[in-house]
């Protein structure tokens, strides 16, 4: 997931938002499943957020920039 893609998908099941996050260069998948009334980015940053740590592209503690994207 260096310089790759991430492609998401939305699918509203109910009152909850299922989430899914793709790694285009690894095929590698996440799923989070988080109310509707959150906003798009939200459910964006937590998706991308698990499919890093998914991937081992977390940063050790105290090192990170509290940026996703």
């Amino acid at each position: 997931m260096g310089q790759g893609e991430v492609i998401f998908e939305f699918s509203q099941v109910g009152r909850q938002m299922r989430v899914a996050a793709f790694d285009a260069d690894t095929g590698t998948e996440v799923i989070v499943i988080m109310p509707v009334s959150a906003t798009k980015l939200q459910m964006q940053q937590l998706a991308l957020a698990k499919l890093r740590k998914k991937l081992g592209l977390v940063p050790p503690p105290g090192g990170a920039s509290g940026r996703l994207a």
